[in-house]
């Protein structure tokens, strides 16, 4: 295959893809000139006992457990079907808001499963890509031919549902994984068909290295993100403050602000501004990190140089050089600072995640603890050849840890008929450490306190069915 979209989608447990689970994985293959190839995949994933779902996630989907457990694979069986019909030479894998959350969930799954989670995007010229920040893009740069929808309170918005509605595009059922698939298809449709250069430019630019040289140019660029606010429709103008050592990313300053302010902090306030919060009165710091493999949509400056866009995205050209001057002026003392700001904050985060208890309990969220070791792919391949009833015999052979503590939880998870009465025994125990750990605030407690919670609103008959089922499923993980 010369070279195809896959846009793909799933419904999850939750959010968090570390703790999370895929419950629904549907996608469709299509042409680069975005014509259907092939059937659909649309395809159910049985959840294990050691996990449990956010309320609130079923609500929205209306997938309850008993569902994946009565028409679901295992975890295992459709990661075989993943690797051989839709990891294939020259896929493009993409969808809305995929890099930032559906990519993380299948990153997270193949770790568990004992395959590498990031060759599939990279190798036999495969790649990766997000029709989110080119909608967002579209609609700050050239948004005409579109119809452009707002939330509930008046502000720009780019939900799937509302521009599936607004242009009155097919939308059969929102938050079910293949009808937002099809809806996803026709939006990137719609782009190509009414902005077709904008199109082909972000599609292009989505390769770390390309991002790289419009960064590190040093010269301003045009930069869409879902964390710049909605009143500057997410799109801005940025320059580079400062390349990350070892890392394919970089710091980039919001030219729309005075860097004065920020040039004179001390450590502490550079720190303080740079944290994350809710307070509307708090400073921010104007300053990101522009991740290359996350194909950021970013453009030249000259995308902007009418008036009419520079009047919609509240950006004024002399204020933007004005600033770009002064920060230049100070900007090898103002990175340097910023730099060790985030040093101390990355030794911090891995001081507070060497405290966690590194036993089978958290094994599944330790994907970024590293790479896996070139010596342990050989016989990751090999176990995936190998008969359930002999995996055992992988024990305590991996050079990284996390696949020997991995194994015994791979196996009870995909192939429980296998388990002997002492296996599984070790795998119950297990199941309510997980789900009973934590003193008032374990994950059934949690759980239960939330569905209360929920039973106590007005709710519509489908409601109370979801509900009731996920009562009925907690109890059925109780000792």
């Amino acid at each position: 295959m010369a070279g195809s979209f896959f846009f793909y989608d799933l419904e999850t447990t939750g959010i968090n893809a570390r703790s999370g689970r895929v419950m629904q994985f549907a996608g469709q293959r299509t042409s680069l000139d975005l014509e259907p190839i092939g059937e659909p995949v649309n395809m159910l994933i049985r959840l294990t006992p050691d996990v449990v779902p956010e309320p609130d996630a079923i609500m929205l989907t209306g997938i309850t457990p008993q569902q994946t457990l009565i028409d679901g694979v295992t975890e295992a069986e459709f990661l075989t079907f993943f690797q051989s019909e839709v990891v294939v030479p020259g896929t493009i894998f993409t969808g809305f808001n995929s890099v930032r959350f559906d990519d993380e969930f299948m990153r997270f799954m193949l770790y568990r499963n004992f395959y590498d989670p990031y060759e599939w995007q990279w190798q036999n010229n495969c790649s990766r890509w997000d029709i989110l920040d080119m909608v967002r893009m579209t609609r700050a740069l050239r948004p005409d031919g579109i119809v452009w929808p707002f939330a509930s309170d008046g502000k720009p918005s780019n939900r799937l549902e509302l521009l599936t509605t607004v242009n009155k595009l097919l939308h059969d059922s929102a938050h079910d994984a293949l009808s937002d698939v099809y809806a996803t298809i026709a939006v990137a449709k719609l782009i190509r068909d009414t902005q077709p250069e904008l199109f082909a430019y972000v599609l292009s630019k989505r390769n770390k290295k390309d991002v790289a040289t419009i960064v590190e140019t040093g010269e301003p660029f045009v930069y869409t993100s879902g964390r710049y606010p909605s009143s500057g429709l997410h799109t801005t103008a940025v320059v580079l403050l400062a390349k990350r050592s070892g890392k394919d990313e970089a710091l980039v300053y919001d030219l729309r602000h005075d860097p004065a302010p920020f040039i004179g902090m001390s450590l502490d306030e550079l720190e303080a501004a740079w944290k994350f919060t809710r307070d509307p009165d708090a400073i921010r710091l104007p300053v990101k990190t522009i991740k290359y493999n996350r194909c950021p949509a970013i453009a030249p400056l000259g995308v902007i140089k009418d008036t009419v866009t520079q009047e919609r995205l509240g950006i004024d050209l002399e204020t933007l050089e004005a600033n770009r001057q002064l920060l230049r002026n100070h900007q090898a003392e103002f990175a340097k600072k910023l730099l060790q700001v985030i040093e101390r904050l990355d030794t911090a985060r891995e001081r507070q995640q060497s405290q966690l208890i590194s036993d089978e309990t958290t094994v599944d969220e330790r994907l970024y603890d590293g790479f896996i070791p070139q010596s342990d792919k050989p016989r990751m391949a090999k176990l995936h050849k190998t008969d359930a009833s002999e995996l055992a015999s992988f024990a305590g052979t991996f050079q990284d840890e996390r696949f020997n503590t991995l194994l015994p939880l791979y196996v009870a998870r995909n192939f429980p008929q296998t388990l002997s009465a002492e296996d599984r025994q070790t795998w119950d125990d297990f199941v309510q450490r997980r789900l009973l750990a934590g003193e008032g605030s374990s994950r059934l407690q949690r759980y239960f306190t939330r569905l209360e919670e929920l039973a106590a609103g007005t709710l519509t008959k489908q409601q109370a069915y979801l509900l009731e089922e996920l009562q009925l499923y907690g109890q059925s993980l109780l000792p």
